[in-house]
């Protein structure tokens, strides 16, 4: 391995995904032998989002180039002319950057935008969470991003293997576990008693968080499943802290249910949570509802029960905590009564032990990236 020190590029587009990654981000920002560059784009420059850079250049990580888009219009093809929107603007950056290695985070187009820019620019491409299912748009878009990346870094054994049936280098495929694992526990200092004094809730009653996100395939029905999952929180008395779904298409619709019953009593509505204190309100709440990956992934740590609403989360790996439900009025009542009365689950995430950061440098400082490496082939 070169001594030269080696320049990562992470792309970032959304709250959630910088959210997982930040630990990681810090820690390959602090290895002697890597530096890291931030490509900011998406929501994280959109006022109506939260103007979520902000949070990145508090962090201390180094923002170096912002690629804004338009992602006011809520619908499918805004989606398709923003991925190339990114893409032209990712092109740009690394040229500018001339990184070693770009990082990659799941299944967002940003994602995808990045990889395809990378590859075009002879950049290896390090991807995490690949191999993952959800049978929504989020799959083909993810696996596409696994096929363009030259290096994996996987939340489990089974994606593992599933990324090494697609016909990826088994010896360039790496367990990390889940990077939104690592510190969590530790990141959720806000006691119950603390959060609901700050919304104006009673600890004693019941309480829940949401997060519900539209569907691409189903945008036109984000409107109804959103009410129809509110109603059913608030039918079980429960205090509900709810906060706005991403900028896909449906967005505006799953907003509009969620702008009209801010004034509820047992309501609470943010446009954003800073990552230490929605990490809170899950460790707090009696059960957290809606389609988020926080919910699959994150949320058994702490051993809160999900009520996981729709197909966005389909064919996961699941914890013990999660149980799925249709968006209709009957399942989720009865699904958020099942929760109430189950309680708290065993401490135990399928997703890893919160040891991803240290892995993840480890790898990108001992990855081969001579020019070999960018002539990918199926091994089958």
């Amino acid at each position: 391995m070169s001594e030269a020190v080696r320049r990562i590029c992470y792309v970032s587009g959304t709250r959630a995904d910088f959210g997982l990654m930040q630990s990681t981000l810090r820690a390959i920002a602090a290895e002697s032998g890597l530096t890291l560059d931030v490509v900011v784009t998406g929501m994280h420059l959109s006022p109506r989002f939260g103007t979520t850079v902000d949070e990145i250049v508090a962090s201390g990580l180094h923002v170096a180039a912002r690629i804004p888009v338009a992602i006011e219009e809520s619908t499918g093809s805004a989606m398709a002319r923003n991925l190339a929107a990114t893409l032209a603007g990712c092109v740009d950056a690394f040229e500018r950057l001339r990184p070693d290695v770009v990082l990659l985070l799941g299944d967002r187009g940003e994602m995808l935008a990045g990889a395809l820019a990378a590859i075009h620019l002879n950049i290896p491409i390090a991807h995490i969470h690949g191999g993952e299912r959800s049978g929504t748009v989020d799959e083909p878009v993810r696996h596409a991003i696994s096929k363009l990346a030259h290096f994996h870094f996987v939340s489990s054994e089974d994606a593992r293997t599933r990324l090494v049936r697609m016909g990826e280098r088994a010896e360039h495929v790496f367990v990390s576990g889940a990077p939104g694992l690592d510190g969590l526990v530790e990141l959720a200092d806000l006691g119950r008693d603390e959060l609901c004094a700050g919304a104006g809730f009673d600890p004693a009653a019941p309480l829940g968080l949401m997060v519900y996100h539209p569907v691409l395939q189903e945008a036109a029905e984000a409107e109804n499943q959103a009410r129809v999952l509110v109603e059913a929180c608030l039918s079980r008395q429960l205090q509900l802290m709810a906060v706005m779904p991403n900028s896909d298409a449906g967005n505006a619709a799953v907003r509009r249910v969620l702008e009209a019953c801010a004034d509820h009593p047992r309501m609470r509505v943010r446009t954003h949570l800073p990552r230490p204190e929605f990490v809170s309100w899950m460790a707090a709440c009696d059960l957290m509802v809606g389609n988020s990956s926080s919910g699959i992934i994150e949320a058994a740590s702490f051993g809160t029960p999900v009520v996981n609403v729709g197909i966005r989360q389909n064919l996961r790996e699941r914890n013990a905590n999660v149980m799925d439900v249709a968006a209709r009025r009957d399942e989720l009542t009865a699904g958020v009564e099942r929760a109430l009365v189950h309680g708290r689950y065993p401490l135990r995430n399928v997703y890893g032990d919160g040891q991803a950061g240290r892995r993840i440098v480890a790898q990108l400082l001992a990855a081969d990236l001579s020019a070999g490496v960018l002539l990918k082939a199926n091994t089958y």
